[in-house]
């Protein structure tokens, strides 16, 4: 599939996206910890291996909204330049022209047309389902790439959820080996690490989801809006036919 230059509402919606999840090593400073670097802070506080797990994620989550943005543009679907080349061709009576750009065209729009004209002479019904075969086939992997950005903001929530649980214990098992009340510092860690790597679990899942759900409806959208105007093209190729 072609991939267009980014317009200026891909570049507003990547710019969007990356401030969502930088936002979770900018945490409000309070009191004394003011003068001390935030991303310091929040990583001492979350430990290396829950620091290391969401930065990881954090970097991939914006690699694959970054692509798929890319990939849910119009051109990617519908370009205009495949669509006006094949009224020219059919309305100077070139089929063979207009089969030619769709052959070389590597868009939604192009992937069910030429499998709509490898059908055309076997009727109506042959040329439906092999543009719905190749429909299924180009959705699903749309919906493979989409679907990743969904996992990292329900694995996301659910990381943040384990590291509750072990500062929790941490705090727990300070006060069970304690010969007397322990220290409220002594227990600080633990909980500071279970508040920590909730607040950033929830700082990656809530715009991964939101973002998900935006781009899978554009998708949704260009899909049909393609499956109307390849149906469109290959009545123009059929009454040329005949």
């Amino acid at each position: 599939m072609r991939y267009a230059p980014m317009n200026p509402w891909t570049l507003v919606v990547s710019i969007i996206s990356v401030a969502f999840l930088t936002s979770a090593t900018a945490l409000a400073q309070e009191g004394a910890a003011k003068s001390e670097n935030m991303l310091v802070k929040t990583w001492n506080a979350l430990g290396t291996m829950y620091a290391v797990t969401f930065l990881i994620m954090s970097i991939v989550l914006v690699a694959l909204v970054v692509r798929a943005i890319i990939a849910v543009q119009k051109n990617n679907f519908i370009p205009a330049d495949l669509i006006q080349g094949i009224n020219t061709s059919l309305d100077e009576k070139n089929a063979q022209a207009a089969v030619e750009l769709v052959q070389a065209d590597d868009s939604f729009l192009g992937n069910l047309v030429s499998a709509g004209l490898g059908k055309i002479s076997k009727g109506k019904d042959a040329i439906m389902e092999a543009m719905q075969v190749a429909g299924d086939s180009e959705t699903m992997r749309l919906e493979q790439m989409l679907s990743y950005i969904a996992l990292i903001g329900n694995v996301a929530p659910m990381v943040g959820l384990l590291g509750t649980v072990q500062g929790m214990v941490a705090s727990f098992g300070t006060i069970a080996s304690s010969a007397q009340t322990p220290k409220p510092n002594e227990l600080a860690s633990g909980i500071e690490q279970a508040l920590y790597t909730t607040l950033v679990g929830l700082y990656l899942a809530i715009p991964a989801i939101a973002i998900y759900n935006i781009l899978r409806n554009r998708m949704q959208r260009m899909i049909l809006s393609a499956g109307s105007e390849s149906e469109e093209i290959i009545e123009r190729f059929q009454t040329l036919g005949k």
